[in-house]
């Protein structure tokens, strides 16, 4: 049996349109008939019944369907698992990560560790931290870096580091040495805050600021990146981690003001496991010699 045919099979199945099918897979409409036709030989059952130019999948061919889906997954993976064996892989680290981790020390940490474990190949997703606890506990990833705690009693939740948060402003272009020191009550005041670029501490900040600040003008921005470059832009000022924007700072391209009058936030980074495993302590322990 020829595993294009279950290809060609399945995606027929979906559409049940011959043609449709055909443009999905790039392929002619008469190769899609002949390989349905020799599979059809293959399995000795009818899958579809023709009536005129529509398709309809046979209660042979609804039966069929789940057991062609497994054995292709089956192969699929045995193929991919066939050509990391042929690249030198023996194990597999998949890490699920918030962009605020991914964009950060996250791509040094990882050139460093799959240069003294070549035989671990790595594959990384991308996500909201609201999303990486479902996607560890589905089995999906074998790590989580998040930076919003799981209260999930089937998970496994470790504090990894804390990271202070500060006030970070556009540069005003006066010389840092000669230029007054910055207010950042005067900044809060004249402003926009620039907020809910982090999962965890704005609601408790914003609460400590309103008192203080009752006519206090907010703009919520879901990503750290884009917050970074509209404060750049001087659309506004945010409460940042520090790590985020260590490199801006160093460049002069932003500037910290300090918040004497309010109790300061502390960000964390959190590792989400469902095992402890040898491969996920092996990367968690690299993971601890870097501060993020």
């Amino acid at each position: 049996m020829d595993f294009k045919w279950l290809h060609t099979f399945i995606t027929a199945a979906k559409h049940e349109n011959f043609r449709k099918t055909a443009e999905e897979l790039f392929i002619s409409q008469p190769t899609v008939t002949v390989q349905i036709k020799l599979l059809e030989e293959e399995i000795g059952s009818p899958l579809f019944e023709r009536d005129g130019r529509k398709v309809i999948i046979t209660e042979a061919g609804r039966r069929f369907l789940p057991i062609a889906r497994n054995m292709l997954s089956m192969y699929e993976e045995g193929m991919a698992d066939l050509n990391r064996f042929r690249q030198g892989f023996s194990q597999k680290l998949a890490l699920a990560m918030s962009p605020l981790i991914a964009e950060s020390i996250m791509p040094y940490v990882l050139k460093r560790f799959m240069l003294m474990h070549p035989e671990i190949e790595i594959s990384v997703q991308v996500l909201d931290s609201v999303q990486i606890s479902e996607k560890v506990l589905s089995g999906e990833v074998d790590i989580g870096l998040s930076r919003s705690q799981t209260k999930n009693s089937d998970l496994i939740c470790r504090p990894l580091y804390e990271d202070p948060v500060i006030l970070v402003v556009p540069h005003d272009g006066r010389d840092s040495e000669t230029a007054p020191p910055l207010d950042a009550e005067e900044l809060l005041s004249n402003h926009y805050l620039i907020t809910h670029n982090h999962p965890e501490y704005w609601d408790s900040l914003l609460q400590s600021l309103h008192p203080k600040f009752p006519s206090l003008k907010t703009m919520a921005v879901s990503q750290v990146h884009v917050t970074r470059r509209f404060i750049i832009e001087g659309l506004g000022i945010s409460f940042l981690p520090s790590s985020t924007v260590r490199r801006e700072l160093l460049e002069g391209r932003l500037l910290e003001a300090p918040c004497p009058f309010i109790n300061m936030p502390i960000a964390k980074t959190y590792a989400i496991l469902k095992y402890e495993h040898a491969k996920e302590t092996q990367f968690l322990q690299f993971l601890s010699q870097f501060r993020f």
